[in-house]
């Protein structure tokens, strides 16, 4: 038991040596890794996960892709990157392997992208076909009724006759529905230009 601590120590070591400047790995604690695949900016990235079990390295680790991270992706193509990475660590028993599980996976990574970016696409597929026929089958239950209402159209002199009137904000300025008195005056005429009414 002690020689399996020690050898679980040293790869401990050596992981933290070799993934110092990776941001991709990350040490959840002595026995729990996780190693993300494909930048923030692909479409296809998903997060592997190794714990050490007690009898580790002479026993496989436990390896899971049950994370948040991987909500996405489906449980044939998380089986299938368990069973990678079990293969690959059948003939590594006995030896610290975490870096060589997490290595095996970067050297097959076009080709799990690929795969995981097909399924995606297909995925889309079917949601796109059970979107549409939804919305057909409520477009052809409800009859248009309502008409479809147009935006006034502006001439360029109303629009900048509309500017003119306004502040920077879009805000008409302050009196803008003034009347000018002497202009009113001057088109109804006076009290006193009124004619006297015959009796």
């Amino acid at each position: 038991m002690t020689e399996l601590l020690e050898q679980q120590a040293e790869e401990l070591e050596a992981l933290a040596s070799i993934y110092e400047g990776d941001n991709f790995f990350k040490q959840l604690n002595n026995t729990t890794f996780q190693y993300k695949y494909g930048d923030e900016n692909d479409k296809c990235t998903f997060n592997v996960e190794i714990t050490w079990t007690e009898e580790y390295p002479n026993v496989l680790p436990k390896i899971s892709l049950d994370t948040y991270y991987n909500r996405t992706i489906s449980p044939a193509f998380k089986s299938k990157i368990i069973d990678i990475l079990n293969a690959e660590g059948e003939s590594w028993l006995g030896c610290g392997m975490t870096y060589t599980l997490f290595e095996c996976l970067k050297e097959r990574l076009t080709e799990l992208f690929k795969e995981l970016e097909e399924e995606g696409l297909n995925q889309k597929v079917d949601n796109v076909a059970e979107n549409i026929s939804t919305i057909q089958l409520k477009s052809s239950a409800e009859p248009q009724a309502k008409a479809q209402v147009k935006k006034e159209q502006l001439t360029k002199a109303q629009k900048k006759k509309m500017w003119e009137r306004s502040d920077n904000k879009g805000n008409k300025v302050r009196g803008w529905d003034w009347v000018d008195i002497i202009k009113h005056l001057s088109q109804t005429g006076s009290k006193d230009d009124v004619p006297p009414t015959s009796v």
